[in-house]
């Protein structure tokens, strides 16, 4: 895929360098488009040694004699601009080409072209500034709102450059084909706690890593996404259409009970508490012999339950980490549970990690070994789901 980044003269101009290297970082083509401005604050050379890509700034085209804007706006397949100050919106809005990133912005005529705006909050809330990002709207431009925050004038307000990983993200989603298109997903994800008293817990290694990362390729590819969400110290995904938070497996339980019937595929990717206490103590537990005795009980089986009560048309998919035997353990947890799909791996290899090696295994006993970082999976999987079980 082929990114051209527009670079305007906000002070937050610093993190659109960390932007150009997580392009690149993604496994796509760059170039960089910077105003007059821009380049007085940060040179081109540490874009064009941060991003590895060409860099082109007003002098550039006359010296050149080459007719850049129309080019680049034919090479690219996403016109981001970031940061995109107030002046630059304006003639955005307004039509005006005085100079390469203006004329580019006019020339470029394809759907995925983004502005994020940065600004003083003041500045952001003024009204020109407001009806013009209506304009660059209704001319075909996404805006990702800026954030809420401690800007660069000390003041605390909307107006704060985006964190990066979510441009990226946003990027994802305008650019990746959608196959998942109308079609609803929810995902578990994480561990569950289990409470013994009001500072202790049972739970287990779960990152949430694999669960996040199905969530988000599924909205990447078109699907309506909820996640519902064990405790986990990840950023929560950015644009799902919904985050439930839980805690106990009770209460996973609970909201998949409630949810699951709108959904059309079911991922149930939560390392879930199989057992908890029978009861929590209301008082922390003192240390006062050399033993302690837990009684546990046995928590609702939430893949089980689905499995079992699932419609016709939908797709269940569950996880099961397994140490021996892995493939058999994880058919025959497909067949008691009745899914659709197994998604089994060797836990001890994978938990917490950004890489993983999984046997998706079918009702017909087709297995599939995939290997690769957890986006990779994840997306091969999505595919598979939608192609391999019908």
């Amino acid at each position: 895929m082929n990114v051209l980044l527009g670079v305007s003269s906000g002070i937050a101009i610093y993190k659109a360098v960390d932007l150009a290297s997580k392009i690149r970082k993604q496994g796509w083509n760059l170039q960089v488009i910077m105003t007059e401005n821009a380049a007085k604050l940060i040179n081109p050379v540490v874009f064009s040694s941060v991003g590895n890509c060409k860099v082109y700034t007003d002098t550039y085209e006359i010296e050149s004699g080459w007719i850049i804007h129309t080019e680049v706006s034919k090479w690219a397949d996403v016109f981001i601009i970031a940061p995109a100050t107030a002046n630059t919106i304006a003639k955005i809005a307004n039509g005006f080409a005085d100079n390469l990133l203006t004329t580019t912005a006019l020339a470029f005529n394809k759907e995925n072209k983004v502005i994020v705006p940065t600004m003083n909050t003041r500045m952001y809330e003024n009204p020109a500034t407001l009806e013009n990002l209506e304009k660059v709207k209704k001319l075909g431009w996404k805006v990702l709102e800026p954030e809420v925050g401690h800007l660069a004038c000390g003041e605390v307000g909307k107006g704060r450059y985006p964190e990066n990983e979510k441009i990226i993200e946003f990027i994802h989603i305008l650019a990746e084909e959608k196959p998942l298109a109308g079609k609803k997903v929810l995902v578990t994800a994480g561990p569950t706690r289990e409470s013994i008293d009001p500072v202790r817990y049972i739970s287990n290694h779960s990152s949430g890593k694999m669960g996040y990362a199905i969530a988000n390729v599924a909205k990447r590819l078109g699907a309506d996404v909820c996640l519902i969400t064990g405790p986990t110290c990840m950023e929560y995904p950015y644009f799902v259409d919904e985050i439930v938070k839980v805690e106990s497996a009770r209460e996973m339980f609970e909201n998949v009970l409630e949810k699951y019937d709108d959904y059309d595929i079911l991922i149930m990717c939560a390392a879930v508490a199989d057992y908890a206490p029978a009861e929590s103590a209301k008082e922390k537990i003192k240390k006062s012999s050399d033993k302690l005795v837990i009684e546990l009980s046995k928590t609702p089986d939430i893949l089980e339950y689905v499995g079992h009560h699932k419609r016709s048309a939908q797709i269940v998919v569950g996880f099961a980490a397994e140490t021996q035997n892995i493939i058999e353990n994880g058919y025959e947890k497909l067949v008691k549970k009745n899914a659709d799909v197994i998604v089994a791996n060797d836990a001890r290899k994978v938990m917490g990690s950004d890489k993983t090696e999984v046997y998706i295994i079918f009702k017909g006993k087709a297995v599939v070994n995939l290997e690769g970082t957890k986006e990779e999976v994840a997306k091969e999987l999505l595919k598979r789901v939608c192609t391999d079980t019908h």
